[in-house]
C-alpha cells in the first residue's frame, strides 16, 4: 500500500507540474500567446527589430576627383603617370528592384568636366624622348557623359558599391608642353590637328563605400576609365604603319548626394494610396452598417 501510494502521489505531482501553463519567456516561437499573461520582463526582452526595406529612390551628386592619367602607345613608349588634379561632375543615379524585391541595383549617369593627358619619360636604350608634334606632354580638357550599372550592398548606414559600364565624351582643349628636347609651333600649342580625334568613347569601371546619413550620402569611389577612340588617326604618320594611342585614367573621388526621395520608409504616393484604401473601406463599412441597421 506505501509503494502504491507513493506512486500514486507522485504520478498526481507530475500531471499537476505538466497543467501548470509555461512561462512565456520559454514559449516556443509562433506560438499564440494570451495579451492578460504577458509580462512587462518578457516584453522589455523581445527583440521588435524589424528588417529595413529599401525603396526605389533617386539621387542627385555633386562628385570630385583626382585622377592619374597615361596613354597606351602603340608601338609602346616610355612615360610618366601624370597627376590631374581637375575631375567634376555631377550625377544622378536611379536605384531598384530587380524582379521586385532584389534591392541591390541602380542606374547612374552624369556630367563630368575633367583633365587628361600623357608626358614622355627619356629612354636610355634610345637615347631619346618620344614627342607628339614636337611636345613631350599635352594636358587635355574633356567633357564627357557616363551612364553606368551599379550593383549595391547596403547594412547599418553604409553600403558597398559595384561600377561598370560606359561612357562618351568629347576632348576640349588641348595645350602641348615643349619640355627640355621639343619644340612646339605656336599655332599647334593650343590647338588640335586636322587628323587629331576629338570625340572620345570607352569603358568605365570601379568600386566604392558609401556613408549614408539621410537624406544625405557620402560616396568614396576609384573609377578605372578606359578610352577606345586614339587621340589620333592611326595613319596619320604613315600609310603602311599605323600608330595608337588610347587614353587611360585611375580616378579618385568623393561626392555628396542628395536623396531626392524616401530610401525607408513609406513614401508620399504610399503614404496617399493607403489614406485612400482607409477613407474607402472606412466608407464601405459605414453604409455596409447603416444598409443593415435599416
Amino acid at each position: 500500500m506505501r509503494k502504491l501510494t507513493t506512486i500514486f502521489i507522485f504520478m498526481f505531482a507530475c500531471a499537476a507540474l505538466s497543467a501548470q501553463p509555461k512561462n512565456a519567456a520559454e514559449l516556443p516561437r509562433g506560438l499564440d500567446i494570451e495579451t492578460d499573461t504577458l509580462t512587462n520582463e518578457f516584453l522589455d526582452s523581445l527583440n521588435l527589430r524589424k528588417k529595413i526595406e529599401i525603396n526605389d529612390y533617386d539621387l542627385l551628386g555633386i562628385q570630385y576627383g583626382v585622377g592619374l592619367s597615361q596613354v597606351m602607345w602603340n608601338p609602346s613608349q616610355k612615360q610618366e603617370m601624370v597627376m590631374m588634379p581637375v575631375n567634376v561632375g555631377i550625377t544622378y543615379t536611379k536605384y531598384g528592384k530587380m524582379f521586385g524585391y532584389m534591392p541591390f541595383f541602380g542606374f547612374q549617369t552624369g556630367l563630368f568636366y575633367a583633365q587628361e593627358g600623357y608626358q614622355f619619360k627619356y629612354n636610355e636604350e634610345s637615347d631619346y624622348t618620344y614627342k607628339v608634334e614636337g611636345a613631350e606632354k599635352a594636358i587635355m580638357q574633356v567633357l564627357e557623359v557616363p551612364v553606368l550599372m551599379q550593383v549595391h550592398i547596403d547594412f547599418w548606414k553604409m553600403k558597398v558599391m559595384v561600377n561598370a559600364g560606359g561612357y562618351a565624351g568629347y576632348r576640349l582643349s588641348i595645350e602641348r608642353f615643349p619640355g627640355q628636347t621639343g619644340s612646339v609651333s605656336d599655332e599647334l600649342k593650343h590647338s588640335f590637328t586636322d587628323t587629331d580625334r576629338r570625340v572620345d568613347y570607352g569603358v568605365k569601371a570601379g568600386a566604392g563605400l558609401g556613408f549614408i546619413f539621410d537624406p544625405i550620402e557620402i560616396h568614396i569611389q576609384a573609377m578605372y576609365k578606359h578610352s577606345f577612340s586614339s587621340l589620333y588617326q592611326p595613319d596619320y604618320n604613315s600609310k603602311y604603319y599605323y600608330r595608337y594611342a588610347y587614353p587611360s585614367n585611375i580616378i579618385i573621388s568623393a561626392g555628396v548626394h542628395f536623396q531626392l526621395t524616401k530610401r525607408t520608409g513609406k513614401t508620399k504616393g504610399q503614404l496617399k494610396k493607403l489614406a485612400k484604401e482607409m477613407v474607402y473601406n472606412n466608407s464601405n463599412e459605414n453604409g455596409n452598417v447603416e444598409g443593415q441597421g435599416r
